[in-house]
């Protein structure tokens, strides 16, 4: 027993003198030992600089100054870790055990890497020596035996100012700093829960992630995922499964307050979102995310404003995004889409507020910046189905529409659309690639013409129904610069319709006009645009007792007009008046409609120099008649009537000549 209790000592002893060796130790020549140790089991390189210092039980740490932990040997020249400062701890009784369960790693400012390439993570740690194979022990002989496999636990890493670095396949897929991140993982059947928080513009995003299975995640297979996310101006949600490349499939939930302000916190500050998609949002759905960077999202249903709209989304995550959707909705408002920013309650706000109009509607088109930045927020396309969609001055019915998004041009197809009681074919383009310009190729089918000149020009005079076409080009940063400068063409027939605010049938003398209107049973003209006017020379309109062509400028800018009707009489008046052109001049609000007696005075003229022109030639003719001694007629030529009555009177002196009688 005594040489028992004698053996004991001096273990302790020996044990006592190298750990007291240990702690007297230099610290660069305990930064070489651990160095060392680390690279026999890993194959990395690992830098230590300042003092270092040791703790033995019952945690076994390290503390040390700048420090550098090396990539693997597949992946870059960067290392994978690298801080200002790092404290590990080990507990040391687990690790007797063989098991690993670290009580804490702290660092400052340090910056992680993780790549993966080919199914591997550079976070695998292997050792440098020869392993035995699989399922076999290194003693000599007997059964293979399979190793106990070793317990790996965390309870407490805490990084401070990081920067997180993500590659694969040698792809930066997102790089982050000024991180704060801390994680806990006590057991090997307790979730890991990780907490993370980052400086953004307009204030911090913060994480919060849950892997309830660690092991199975670690090993590659899916494994459950929570993720709560919050960031200015709103939150994301999802609750689903996960595996090691990142991919995830499970139900999604993204709410905003404030739209831009949490696209500006993403690094897309000075994005306008239209009010009516989105600048309050809450989207729902089955979220699918694949390695390629693709986003699916099924079953969706997304509150946009005062908007709700149901359908599917695919999205590839690149800069811009690209989008695809097939949607569908009900009642979708965008008539107020170019208002001020997201109203607290952007269902109540007043319908001219925040539009900066400079001018009133009245008195002619807005002079306000139009803010077209939206258009620059994706690529794709997207297709709408919709009971009606309501922008400004207009309000379509069941229409397909199809948008297509391409580097800040949109064009919008109609499949068509639903507008003014008709339907309508065609596109309509916006670019804003190179300042803002707008452009369409239209064609119209029983279109109320009536409700469309009203909404497009305020102009209620013109009623009926009707088709034609129209093609359009207008560039400017305003409504009333777009106007201005409209060019492009057109046409228009209409079937049965009314003029208000004049009588053709009275102003022509008849007696039996309707009051203040004019009945027509047809109407057709074609038009060309330039400069923000439309001219016109071949308009026809058929009445019941005449016809009415027309001629003249419609100033689409500068909201006014200068036409002129001229009546034609189809049968005899019975003198009870004559043909009187209608000039109609002014702004658009209130124009002139009077008769216009200059013309009628150079037709009345034009009709008395013809009849004196009559009234002489037929006395000439007369005068020539008598002379001739033949009828000239007003057909026949005086001179070949003159050749005519030479050759008879030579035929009579010829014959006088040879005796003839």
């Amino acid at each position: 027993m005594k040489w028992l209790l004698r053996i004991l000592f001096l273990i302790l002893a020996v044990v006592g003198l190298v750990i007291g060796a240990l702690l007297l130790m230099p610290g660069d020549k305990l930064a070489r030992i651990l160095a060392e140790q680390v690279k026999a089991e890993t194959g990395r390189d690992l830098i230590l600089s300042g003092d270092v210092n040791l703790s033995f039980w019952p945690v076994l740490g390290v503390e040390t100054g700048p420090v550098t932990f090396g990539n693997a040997s597949w992946a870059g020249p960067q290392p994978m870790l690298s801080a200002e400062s790092l404290a590990i701890g080990v507990e040391a009784a687990a690790l007797i055990n063989g098991d690993f369960r670290i009580k804490r790693v702290i660092a400052d400012n340090p910056v992680l890497r993780l790549e993966l390439s080919d199914g591997h993570g550079n976070w695998e740690l292997e050792s440098a020596a020869p392993q035995p194979a699989a399922g076999q022990s290194t003693g000599g002989g007997g059964t293979p035996t399979t190793p106990r496999p070793r317990a790996v636990t965390l309870d407490r890493l805490e990084l401070t100012g990081a920067q997180l670095i993500y590659v694969e396949n040698g792809a930066t897929k997102f790089s982050f700093s000024d991180v704060d991140l801390s994680a806990s993982w006590p057991a090997a059947t307790a979730p890991m829960v990780m907490k993370a928080q980052m400086a953004v513009p307009g204030g911090k995003v913060s994480v919060d992630l849950t892997i309830p299975d660690l092991p199975a995640y670690a090993s590659g297979a899916v494994a459950p995922l929570t993720l709560d996310l919050a960031a200015p101006g709103g939150k994301v949600d999802f609750d689903g499964r996960v595996n090691l490349s990142g991919e995830m499939d499970g139900k999604l939930q993204v709410k905003t307050t404030d739209t831009e302000r949490m696209l500006a916190a993403f690094g897309q500050a000075g994005v306008g979102v239209p009010l009516g998609l989105g600048r309050i949002a809450d989207v729902s759905g089955q979220m699918t995310y694949t390695s390629e960077g693709r986003i699916s999202v099924r079953n969706m249903v997304a509150q946009l404003d005062h908007n709700r709209l149901t359908g599917e989304v695919d999205i590839v995550i690149s800069d811009p995004p690209k989008i695809t959707a097939r949607l569908d909705g009900g009642d979708i408002d965008l008539s107020r889409f170019n208002e001020g920013s997201a109203p607290d309650n952007p269902t109540s706000a007043p319908a001219g507020g925040g539009s900066g109009s400079a001018t009133s509607e009245s008195s002619g088109w807005s002079t306000a910046p139009i803010d077209a930045s939206a258009l620059a927020l994706a690529n794709g396309q997207i297709r709408l189905k919709a009971k009606s969609i309501a922008v400004p001055n207009l309000t379509l019915g069941p229409s397909d529409l199809t948008l297509s998004l391409d580097r800040s041009r949109a064009v919008l197809k109609m499949n068509p659309a639903t507008l003014f009681s008709g339907q309508l074919n065609g596109q309509v383009v916006a670019n804003n690639r190179n300042g803002l310009s707008v452009g369409g190729n239209l064609q119209a089918t029983d279109i109320n013409i009536q409700q469309a000149l009203s909404a497009l020009g305020d102009v209620n005079r013109l009623s009926g129904s009707g088709s034609g076409s129209l093609e359009f080009l207008g560039v400017g940063q305003s409504e009333d610069q777009i106007m201005r400068s409209l060019s492009g063409k057109g046409n228009l027939n209409l079937g049965r319709g009314v003029i208000n605010g004049f009588d053709l049938d009275r102003l022509m003398g008849r007696g039996e006009g309707t009051g203040s209107t004019t009945v027509f049973n047809s109407l057709t003209a074609s038009f060309t645009m330039d400069q923000g006017n439309l001219y016109n020379d071949d308009l026809l309109m058929s009445l019941d007792n005449f016809r009415a062509d027309g001629t003249g400028r419609v100033g689409i800018g500068a909201r006014d007009i200068d036409y002129l009707f001229t009546p034609v009489a189809l049968r005899a008046n019975s003198g009870k008046g004559i043909s009187v052109p209608v000039r109609i001049v002014g702004p658009w609000s209130d124009p002139s409609v009077k008769p216009d007696l200059s013309k009628a005075l150079e037709a009345a003229a034009e009709a008395k120099v013809k009849e004196l022109e009559d009234d002489a030639k037929q006395k000439v003719l007369e005068k020539v008649s008598d002379e001739l001694g033949t009828t000239v007629t007003e057909s026949e030529d005086i001179e070949d009537a003159l050749k005519n009555k030479l050759e008879e009177e030579a035929k009579k002196g010829l014959l006088k000549l040879f005796g003839s009688d």
